[in-house]
C-alpha cells in the first residue's frame, strides 16, 4: 500500500495523552507502523555518561502508532484522510479528502 504519511509531513494525533496536538513527522517506520513526531510523545529515558554526552534523565520523542495519526488539511489545519490522484502525466498525488488540496507540492 502506498505510504499516506511521509516524513516532513504535518499530522494530528487523534488519540492518546497527546489527542489534538500536532507536530511534523520526523521520521516513519513502515515495517513497524509507527513514527516520530516532534514533540509529540516525549519520554524519560536515562542516559550513561560518555565523552560526548552528560549523563542523567532526558527527554526525546517516542514512537506513535500511524493509525493515531492523520494528515493535517493545508488549507485549514484539521485533521484529514489522505486519496491519491493521478495526473495527466501519470504521476500520483495525494489530496486531502477533506478540502480536496494536493498535499505533494
Amino acid at each position: 500500500m502506498a505510504a499516506k504519511i511521509r516524513k516532513g509531513d504535518k499530522v494530528v494525533v487523534l488519540t492518546g495523552r497527546d489527542k489534538g496536538r500536532s507536530g511534523e513527522v520526523m521520521e516513519v517506520r513502515p515495517t513497524e507502523g509507527r513514527a516520530l513526531v516532534r514533540g509529540i510523545n516525549m519520554v524519560k529515558r536515562h542516559q550513561r555518561q560518555t565523552a560526548q554526552q552528560e549523563g542523567g534523565i532526558i527527554s526525546k520523542e517516542g514512537t506513535i502508532h500511524l493509525s493515531n495519526l492523520a494528515v493535517a488539511d493545508p488549507k485549514s489545519g484539521k485533521p484529514t484522510r489522505v486519496g491519491f490522484k493521478v495526473m495527466k502525466d501519470g504521476k500520483r498525488v495525494r489530496v486531502a479528502k477533506l478540502s480536496g488540496v494536493e498535499i505533494d507540492g
